[in-house]
């Protein structure tokens, strides 16, 4: 249980004690299979692979004898294996990220383009002052996204949520810090708008397919596995399905808020170090 529960093991198999003792005496016997739901795709998987197994062993163990082995599947968070339960809250970091990526990149460039950042450098401003002045209004409409995000995840798709709105929210805004961050490093190496936009797909894409937003992460090759790291979305998602499906407080969960805190504060004062040094 505490293996499924921190995402630790996909399956658990409960063999009770007396499994073998009920099988040599010719009764019933039963075992119990436990899938993690929240990985939807994966568990319907695992689930026919143990159908299989369990049915060949009893067709193979019971020989002449009217023995059966009958297996009952409980899922545990996710019980209908429902796709929407896995994927819809996930959307709102994918949302996100595209928001605060392109907003903030083709938002800093286009004052390059058009004169008005050179304009800013004259007013007694401060860099911080500027970077704050362009990031944090995306910052709130990403915040927006989510609230509308979540709004209809619950009451649209009817999305169960067992966790704390304030412990996603607090998650929101790290990972928003973190694209942010992103989007302002992006309009630092791209001189035009055209730039900016093409710059920002080839983020964009290798983030969303090692985010486990539509691969598991633990089916991935184990070098991905490691990129998957260095990638905010995947650490945010965890925090997502696991508040929405689980009701996960902040104890199983402090790792993957500590990782988008440090990518977030890393990428954040490298980007606003490039972009002091062309303000300079």
């Amino acid at each position: 249980m505490r293996a499924l529960d921190h995402e630790q093991a996909l399956v658990g198999l409960v063999i009770p004690v007396d499994f073998a003792q009920r099988l040599q005496g010719g009764q019933g016997a039963a075992v119990q299979l436990l899938l993690d739901g929240s990985q939807s795709n994966s568990a319907t998987v695992a689930q026919g692979y143990a159908e299989r197994i369990v049915q060949d062993f009893g067709a193979r163990y019971a020989g002449g004898l009217t023995l059966a082995v009958d297996l009952r599947e409980r899922a545990w968070f996710n019980p209908d294996l429902a796709s929407r339960n896995y994927n819809v809250p996930a959307v709102a970091g994918a949302i996100i990220f595209l928001i605060c990526l392109l907003l903030t990149s083709l938002a800093v460039v286009r004052e390059r383009e058009i004169g008005t950042l050179e304009q800013l450098m004259v007013t007694p401003l401060a860099t911080e002052e500027l970077i704050a002045g362009k990031t944090i209004p995306f910052a709130l409409i990403g915040l927006i996204d989510v609230l509308i995000v979540t709004v209809a995840a619950l009451f649209w798709f009817r999305v169960p949520f067992a966790g704390s709105f304030p412990l996603l929210l607090f998650a929101s805004l790290l990972f928003i810090l973190s694209s942010l961050a992103i989007g302002l490093l992006i309009s630092t190496v791209s001189r035009t708008q055209q730039e900016a936009f093409m710059t920002s797909f080839p983020v964009f894409m290798p983030t969303i397919l090692l985010s486990g937003l539509m691969f598991p992460v633990g089916s991935m090759p184990v070098l991905f596995q490691w990129l998957t790291l260095i990638n905010p979305m995947r650490h945010y998602l965890d925090i997502v399905r696991g508040i929405f499906l689980k009701g996960a407080g902040i104890a199983p969960l402090w790792p993957q808020y500590l990782t988008l805190a440090v990518i977030g504060a890393v990428v954040l004062v490298f980007a606003a170090s490039r972009f002091r040094k062309q303000v300079g």
